[in-house]
């Protein structure tokens, strides 16, 4: 873990001790020992892992300082980039949603081994999520590293996060032409493009976007399962 040591240490050393890095080795081992019975990573060597799962997942921290806000990671995986930034962050309020009920047992799974508090494993469709009422506009901040475009993600992520707070995707270096055509759902939807930070490390490169909340969603929004992605807003 020393590269992520070093990684974090240039944004603050006090971001990372001795029980962090063994959490976050506990993490290494029960990824690779599940991964051989589900699919969660194509990635299994402990460098790459590190690099495009573990620091990839802390880049936000390079951008943006998280200390006890309310999280939620949309359609988070095998659990990146929240579980990551709760182990950093202990303070963070953390849920971990996916559509998938195998891989939220196993994030059931880590948060127990891992010794955490605070952070929660929720099985569900974000189109669902986004209208219950005990989750719907209630986040300081959504999360997501999910492969969608823009305007398909944002109506999956903005109706999660409150007015004031903020959507962050984690997105590919090249990231201008989604941003342009993402621009009408990110305004129907509530939010406003504030920022895009840019990073890469070791050749790989990414894009953290920074989309605030600056109104309520409009209560017909997010629509039925699949439509978003059948008839994107754009």
């Amino acid at each position: 873990m020393k590269k992520l040591k070093e990684f974090l240490d240039n944004i603050d050393t006090a971001l990372m001790d001795d029980n962090k890095i063994l959490q976050f080795e506990k993490y290494y081992e029960m990824l690779i020992e599940k991964n051989r019975v589900m699919n969660l990573t194509a990635i299994t060597d402990r460098d790459e892992v590190i690099l495009k799962h573990f620091i990839d997942s802390a880049a936000l921290l390079k951008f943006h300082r998280l200390s006890d806000e309310r999280i939620i990671d949309v359609g988070t995986g095998a659990g990146f980039p929240g579980i990551p930034l709760k182990i950093i962050c202990p303070g963070l309020k953390v849920t971990l949603f996916d559509s998938l009920n195998k891989r939220v047992g196993f994030l059931n799974e880590v948060i127990d081994e891992l010794g955490l508090f605070g952070i929660e494993a929720v099985h569900g469709r974000a189109e669902e999520g986004g209208r219950d009422k005990s989750m719907r506009e209630t986040y300081d901040i959504a999360v997501s590293r999910a492969v969608a475009n823009m305007a398909v993600l944002s109506e999956y992520c903005l109706p999660f996060v409150k007015t004031g707070g903020y959507f962050i995707p984690y997105k590919a270096y090249e990231i201008e032409d989604e941003l342009n055509e993402g621009k009408k759902a990110v305004s129907i939807l509530g939010g406003k493009l504030e920022r895009v930070e840019k990073l890469d490390i070791e050749g790989n490169g990414r894009s953290i976007i920074f989309i605030k909340k600056e109104k309520l969603t409009p209560k017909a929004y997010p629509r039925k399962a699949g439509t978003a992605k059948k008839q994107p807003l754009i």
